[in-house]
């Protein structure tokens, strides 16, 4: 199974560009699930700090820290199959 975090405010189009990206990976990824944290709640703040996120979306996957400001579907894929191979 692959979780993947989006930490973001609400209102961020690129943020909903990339949710539509994981979506779309659904087909090869059965076991994706995308969470998506409000970066302004407590929650969110605390992950921001934590991971020193300097702007949107944050992504996490399986709870480890990704990348901020987004990310492309080959950047998604070459990291998922790295998990497929654990």
């Amino acid at each position: 199974m692959i979780k993947v975090t989006l930490i973001r405010p609400l209102g961020c189009a690129h943020c909903t560009a990339v949710k539509a990206t994981l979506e779309k990976m659904k087909n090869d990824y059965p076991g994706l699930t995308v969470e998506e944290i409000d970066m302004t709640t407590p929650e969110g703040q605390a992950l921001v700090q934590k991971y020193n996120i300097l702007s949107s979306p944050g992504i996490l996957v399986n709870d480890e820290f990704f990348a901020f400001g987004g990310a492309t579907e080959d950047q998604f894929k070459k990291k998922f199959n790295e998990l497929k191979q654990k």
